[in-house]
């Protein structure tokens, strides 16, 4: 059975996801410093994840 992972809107959807609610946390309830770490984690995560995602899937 493949993995879910195999395909890349799964690989590239999920943390698009995550990535915008960390984003909408940010600019909503956030301020200074505090902000920017929490989009710089969310562009880490949407720069980081998909390749994480598929190393997983060549290994399932």
């Amino acid at each position: 059975m493949p993995s879910p992972f195999d395909n890349p809107a799964i690989r590239y959807g999920l943390p698009l996801v995550s990535a915008s609610v960390v984003a909408a946390v940010a600019f909503l309830f956030l301020e200074g410093t505090v902000r920017y770490v929490a989009l710089g984690i969310a562009v880490l995560e949407v720069v980081v994840a998909p390749q994480i995602l598929k190393q997983a899937a060549a290994n399932a």
